[in-house]
């Protein structure tokens, strides 16, 4: 199979996105670079089997929680998101499929709500770990265990 590239992609999409909302920082752009990585290869715009969308693999509940929930009260933040992504006003699910940009604005969102401060940037079993607990759930098929390699590929791109 083929993807994109991975330190393209960190550099290009990601380390951009998460400057631009002011939520950087090397914790942050490898976790979201590992979280594309675990979650769709980045090879996968769908879910196969199942509702997920974009690189990131969001719900479409999800993607409307954060909107509903948090973002509804963070009104800085969500202008921020829709002037970085060229978007007029809050889309639905669909567009984390064709705007990278607001796929990876929406998975920081999804863990700017988590309870837990980030994990050291260059800590791959700490970043696959929180991703298991913040972002797929314990519901969730991904195995912390299994990704931490993933996460050292981010960590290294």
């Amino acid at each position: 199979m083929t993807g994109l590239n991975l330190s393209q992609f960190k550099a290009r999409i990601v380390l951009p996105v998460v400057q631009a909302m002011g939520q950087g920082g090397d914790a942050a752009l490898n976790l979201l670079t590992g979280t594309a990585l675990v979650e769709s290869g980045l090879i996968y715009l769908a879910q196969l089997q199942g509702p997920a969308l974009g690189l990131w693999q969001m719900e479409p509940a999800t993607h409307d929680d954060c909107w509903a929930n948090w973002l509804r009260y963070q009104p800085d933040m969500a202008r921020r998101i829709l002037m970085l992504c060229g978007l007029p006003g809050p889309p639905d699910a669909e567009a984390t499929v064709w705007n990278l940009r607001y796929a990876c604005a929406m998975a920081r969102v999804k863990y700017l709500r988590a309870p837990t401060s980030l994990p050291a940037a260059n800590d791959a079993a700490a970043l696959s770990a929180y991703h298991k607990q913040n972002y797929n759930t314990a519901l969730g098929a991904a195995n912390a265990a299994h990704n931490v390699g993933l996460f050292q590929q981010a960590i290294a791109a």
